[in-house]
């Protein structure tokens, strides 16, 4: 059952639980490409810098949407039970991680112009919605290693079971927590692939300070 008409809506929501972060040091990341319009909604709320956080998901080769692990700058997280379930061949997860990297590298410099300094700064991290958290830990680990002070990871919906390890994360924002969790896009009425475009629209509408 869907909770949110779409990213916006669920981005108004988790704003509002992030209110204790208005007026902070706080930067606000989106994950790309589906996280960042969520984020453009909490950073024009709080009055906070926007920025991109940029990540891959390493799906399984022929079942893209079951996680075998994530890639971000410098990070690479590898779940090996992931790989025993799904079959995967070391020579598949060789060719996954190949081809991700390669878009990782484009979106990376795609969206440069407008990376935020996070050093000794907080680091709201926000995705869309979080299904196995490769992707989120990989964020946050990157994010970390690029100096942030404070990791905050924050979400419209996860599943109940799931929490963030707290040697990556300092704070876990999820207003909805559920237990009856099979994908990010049962949540939403409108789950619509965002674009580079739009990534690159949100970005550069000057949302908060710097």
């Amino acid at each position: 059952m869907a909770i949110f008409a779409d990213r916006v809506h669920a981005g108004r929501e988790l704003a509002a639980e992030l209110e204790h972060l208005r007026g902070s040091d706080a930067v606000v990341l989106g994950i790309a490409r589906g996280g960042v319009p969520v984020a453009a909604e909490v950073a024009d709320e709080l009055r906070l810098p926007l920025g991109v956080a940029v990540v891959r998901k390493l799906g399984a080769p022929h079942h893209d949407e079951f996680a075998l692990g994530a890639i971000a700058e410098g990070v690479r997280i590898v779940d090996p039970a992931a790989l025993r379930e799904g079959g995967v061949t070391p020579g598949q997860l060789a060719a996954v991680e190949e081809r991700e990297r390669a878009e990782l590298a484009r979106r990376t410099k795609s969206f440069e112009p407008t990376r935020l300094d996070v050093r000794d700064r907080t680091a709201v991290i926000i995705d869309d919605g979080i299904a196995t958290g490769s992707t989120a830990r990989a964020a946050c680990i990157a994010q970390r290693a690029r100096g942030a002070a404070r990791i905050v990871l924050a979400t419209p919906v996860a599943p109940a079971s799931w929490l963030p390890d707290p040697a990556d994360v300092d704070e876990f924002v999820c207003p909805h927590r559920e237990r009856n969790f099979w994908a990010v896009g049962q949540f939403y009425d409108d789950f619509t692939q965002t674009t580079d475009d739009e990534v690159t629209r949100l970005l550069a509408r000057g949302i908060g300070g710097s």
